[in-house]
């Protein structure tokens, strides 16, 4: 068996023990260690238990280690770390200045191992952007389909970019969180019986953050690869963050201000807003690897037409919204 043949199979069993993990957690007694209540500000009917990371993470791990992912020890310990406080959080409901504390911590901690020459304001800019990521992820993930959806299709993008660079290992590691992350969304796609709560969203936002570093340092990739990749995530929470800091409402409160939250109060639904997010995925991550390989004209066209796609999308969406919710939102 070559080597190709080899990962292959073993990211099968990556994926099948996903599956396997999440259907048990979805279905056995495991399901009431936390379960997601619905008020006021969700987009679900009935309790759902969120504890769907869980099997990503355990999947993920066992992907890295039957392909000898070539991931720094911290990263790895990092990510694990993150889920188990993470899982806390979901059961138990931690102060946020706790949670903020640790994602700033993981982040500090991934740029010390993966890029410590860089200067003072770099590094710190650099912290701030994967501590971003980390808590983005978790903004993203109100929505069946949606977060598992950007972790399928990102990192398999992330592994499609590395593999053309020539870092067969690296994509392989990219490849298992895509294999786990489908297993997953199996069983999270509308209608969803299971969520991955902040212990799957939080470690993946900060996996999508800290191996975007990783892709960097090793030219895999220019720095604008992983943003571009992640883009449909990136481009709904940080917009909405920034109004909601010009409207001067409280970030850090639960919302329904997102982007897809809107265009599921539309009457989009769950599934249908999914599928369109994952038309916006399939279209960013193949033109981000086919940018790999372009000119710098070719380059700034692509980075250029996506971005006028997204003014597009967030206008006319906002138009829509204003119909049914009046002038003042």
């Amino acid at each position: 068996m070559d080597a190709l043949t080899a990962a292959g199979a073993r990211l099968a069993v990556t994926f099948a023990l996903s599956c396997v993990a999440t259907w048990l957690l979805a279905t056995t007694r495991a399901r009431a260690l936390a379960l997601d209540e619905p008020n006021h500000r969700s987009l679900h009917q009935r309790a759902i238990p969120r504890t769907g990371g869980l099997a990503i993470v355990a999947a993920t791990l066992s992907g890295w280690l039957m392909l000898d992912a070539p991931l720094h020890g911290v990263v790895m310990g990092t990510f694990i770390a993150l889920c188990a406080l993470s899982l806390v959080d979901d059961v138990r409901s931690l102060p946020v200045g706790l949670r903020l504390i640790a994602h700033l911590a993981a982040a500090a901690a991934a740029v010390a191992v993966l890029q410590p020459g860089l200067p003072l304001l770099l590094w710190l800019g650099a912290m701030l952007g994967i501590a971003w990521m980390t808590n983005l992820y978790n903004f993203m993930d109100g929505s069946d389909g949606l977060a598992g959806g950007m972790a399928m299709f990102g990192f398999f993008f992330y592994g499609w970019g590395a593999w053309s660079a020539g870092d067969a290992g690296f994509a392989a590691a990219n490849w298992a969180v895509s294999a786990a992350a489908a297993g997953f969304l199996l069983f999270n796609f509308h209608p969803a019986r299971i969520f991955m709560g902040d212990s799957g969203s939080v470690p993946l936002g900060f996996a999508a953050a800290a191996f975007g570093m990783h892709g960097w340092v090793e030219r895999d990739w220019p720095v604008w690869f992983p943003l571009l990749v992640f883009s449909p995530f990136i481009v709904d929470a940080t917009v909405t963050l920034v109004r909601r800091l010009w409207l001067r409402r409280r970030v850090w409160q639960a919302h329904r201000e997102h982007y897809y939250q809107r265009l599921v109060q539309l009457g989009w639904g769950h599934a249908r807003t999914a599928l369109a997010e994952y038309v916006a995925m399939a279209i960013c991550g193949p033109a981000g690897v086919y940018a790999l390989t372009a000119d710098r004209d070719a380059q700034t066209v692509i980075l250029g037409s996506i971005a006028m796609l997204y003014m597009f999308a967030m206008l006319a969406t906002d138009a829509a919204w204003r119909t049914i919710a009046g002038p003042a939102e």
